[in-house]
This record gives C-alpha cells, structure tokens and sequence, in this order.
C-alpha cells in the first residue's frame, strides 16, 4: 500500500466514487497488492473523483494540494498517489489510526 520513493512515498488507493460522504473506509487486499479503500462524494466524471481524492489525501496527509500527485489510474478505481514531503514512517502511523 506504502512504498518509499525519491521524493515522499507512494500510496495505492481503492477507490469508490459517488459515495454518501469521502472517508476512508479500510483495506482492500493483503500484502504488497493492499490498497487504501477510500469512498468518495464526487462522480466519476470529468476527473472530478480523482481531484476530490487528491484534495482528501492532502488533508489526510497535513501537506498542500500540490504535494499529491496522480500518477497511475487516471480512469480506473486502483490508483497510485505520490505523496511528496512526508516519510514512510510518518504515513503509516497517519494509515494505522484511521483504519
């Protein structure tokens, strides 16, 4: 779900669009396919779900909007976001208390 990269880390996400509210809502999978599950309020059109998530993030995460990048999953619910400015450490201790 947590990998380390150059510049932050990564997170794999699951993502369910047009949900009641945005929140985190668990794990989807196990071991190093495990994706974040996050249900989102906006629809799935126009890009709008994949901006919601990535604003969610950068609030989950305590880093500006322009920390968060998409870079796999543009059209598809499995996406990978960089999060730049933050540790491993740091990312799975914010995970582990809102799982």
């Amino acid at each position: 779900m947590l990998r380390s990269a150059p510049r932050g880390v990564t997170l794999a996400v699951r993502v369910q669009p047009g949900a009641k509210k945005t929140a985190i809502t668990g794990v989807y999978g196990d071991g190093e396919n495990a994706q974040l599950k996050v249900a989102v309020q906006a629809p799935p059109l126009e890009g709008r779900a994949n901006a919601a998530l990535a604003a969610f993030l950068a609030e989950t995460f305590s880093l500006p909007k322009n920390a968060v990048e998409l870079l796999s999953g543009e059209s598809g619910r499995s996406k990978v976001f960089l999060l730049q400015g933050v540790t491993l450490m740091e990312a799975e201790s914010i995970v582990r208390a809102r799982v």
